[in-house]
């Protein structure tokens, strides 16, 4: 499978904390993966990195078939490239309505005419309707965002990226303050998304993670420390040891 993104000896120091250590990680197209580990353990960092809001002391971030050094990008730039990222907290404009929020995040020409002379197209209508089907809002288009719950918010702000088509998705902590059956649905739309593009999940809940089933790995004190399927790498004794706690405890 073709590699889409590869990180390689990133390491990056804040104020004498090592948050990233020579961490090495590849990411193939229309992949879902899952990154979990303790609090501290460099996963937002990571993100951080990928999306040029940090830029680490030392190796590479190649980016796509044309082997592009992201960290000689901007935010903005980076996200041209099809980088779309998901924090937990939603964003959305709440006082707009679902179809007004969609309709905004849309990949459209961007230049000095092109927001002048940009219609609603039949072709931009449809798409609105097939992100709101994927993300379960096709009954809410007319709603204003305000007035959705959280877990429609979290679906509504993952369809906002899925309507600028981003190569790679990386989603922070979607299930937190989700209920079970939001959470089970949540799960339904990143294995959806992620059948077309890579989708790269950050993750406390196992349950969550049990349901993407997918590849998993495992971060601490920023590097990669195991990494395969669920069941493997919460079998491995340092995952335990150092992340789920010891079993005879």
């Amino acid at each position: 499978m073709t590699t889409l993104l590869e990180v390689s000896g990133v390491s990056v120091t804040f104020d004498g904390f090592r948050a990233i250590n020579n961490l090495s990680v590849q990411f193939a197209e229309a992949e879902l993966r899952a990154i979990i580990g303790p609090n501290g353990a460099g996963k937002t960092t990571f993100m951080d990195i990928v999306t040029g809001k940090t830029r680490p002391d030392e190796g590479r971030v190649i980016w796509g078939e044309r082997n592009i050094s992201l960290l000689g990008l901007s935010e903005s730039q980076i996200a041209q490239e099809g980088i779309g990222r998901k924090f937990q907290k939603p964003t959305v404009f709440e006082d707009q309505t679902v179809r007004r929020n969609l309709a905004m995040a849309l990949k459209n020409p961007r230049g000095p005419f092109a927001v002048i002379l940009h219609r609603k197209t039949a072709q931009n209508a449809a798409r609105i309707e097939e992100i709101a089907e994927e993300t379960g809002l096709s009954d809410q288009l007319t709603r204003t965002a305000g007035e959705l719950s959280h877990g429609q918010k979290q679906w509504l702000e993952i369809g906002m990226l899925l309507a600028q088509d981003p190569r790679l998705l990386l989603v922070d902590e979607p299930a937190a303050g989700m209920t079970v059956e939001e959470r089970e649905k949540t799960t339904d739309i990143l294995k959806r998304a992620a059948e077309t593009r890579a989708v790269v999940v950050v993750e406390h809940d196992m349950e969550f993670v049990r349901r993407l089933n997918c590849k998993v790995t495992v971060l601490h004190e920023g590097s990669v420390l195991a990494e395969g399927s669920l069941d493997h790498v919460t079998s491995d004794k340092t995952v335990i040891d150092v992340y789920l706690g010891r079993s005879d405890a």
